[in-house]
């Protein structure tokens, strides 16, 4: 009978031994239930001040690009502006020298057409009816066989007070004409009247051309050593020109021959 009722109460002995080594594992497990929620409130809050930060940055960023668009824009309508500035500069400049040629021009055919008068003789009295006026100034001009007064052609002397536009133009016919030995004679007499014109450079250049052009009609003629004199010329006088450069490479291909 003894053995029957100790086997209960050591049965509930050991049960309340047994109690607490259970309980201790509950309560870590709701410890640790309780830190993971923790850990996820603040992971959600970590998340949610994430979510903030990123619109924030979109705004940020936006605004960003744009003031740089706005920026971009500027600095374009600037350099435009300068640009359109320089532009305008420069036709000023432009339109300034080329007032400036027409008034040193206007200054020097004026200057010419004064001593054209001052060197014109003093006014004589007309000659009695029928008498035959002398041979040289105010002489008729020939007739030619068609009727009509000849004029003389390109390249005649210039007369006093002639605009240097004029006796440009009177050589530069005869350079289109081919009369290149009229309009070298022509066009060196210019440059050394109106040196300074702007005009001279184009006379240099049309005198190089034609002394080319005159050695290729030498050599067309297949007279050789007044082309290679020809060319020479340009070479020699003229040697930036676009002619002595031509007249340089016909020498050459003259030499091989």
């Amino acid at each position: 009978m003894r053995f029957s009722r100790t086997v209960p109460v050591l049965g509930l002995a050991l049960f309340l031994q047994a109690r607490p080594a259970q309980a201790a594992p509950n309560k870590e497990h709701l410890q640790l239930i309780a830190e993971i929620r923790m850990l996820q409130e603040q992971q959600q809050q970590l998340q949610a001040l994430l979510g903030t930060l990123q619109d924030t940055l979109k705004v940020v960023t936006t605004k960003l690009d744009d003031q740089s668009s706005a920026t971009r824009k500027a600095m374009a309508d600037q350099t435009l502006a300068v640009n359109n500035i320089g532009d305008n500069v420069r036709v000023l400049r432009e339109k300034t020298d080329e007032t400036n040629v027409r008034i040193s021009s206007v200054s020097q055919e004026i200057e010419a057409l004064r001593q054209t008068i001052a060197s014109q003789p003093a006014p004589q009295s007309a000659p009695p009816a029928g008498t035959v006026p002398p041979a040289g100034a105010g002489a008729v001009p020939p007739i030619s066989p068609g009727g009509a007064p000849t004029q003389p052609t390109g390249g005649a002397t210039v007369p006093p007070g002639t605009s240097p536009q004029r006796m440009y133009d009177i050589s530069y016919d005869d350079y289109m004409a081919g009369r290149y030995d009229l309009a070298i004679t022509g066009f060196e007499n210019f440059i050394q009247t109106f040196p300074r014109l702007a005009q001279a450079a184009d006379a240099q250049y049309n005198i190089g051309m034609s002394y080319y052009k005159l050695g290729q009609t030498y050599e067309q003629l297949k007279q050789i050593d007044n082309a290679k004199k020809a060319y020479e010329t340009a070479v020699q006088k003229y040697p930036s020109s676009t002619g002595a450069t031509l007249a340089s490479q016909a020498l050459q291909r003259l030499n091989r021959r």
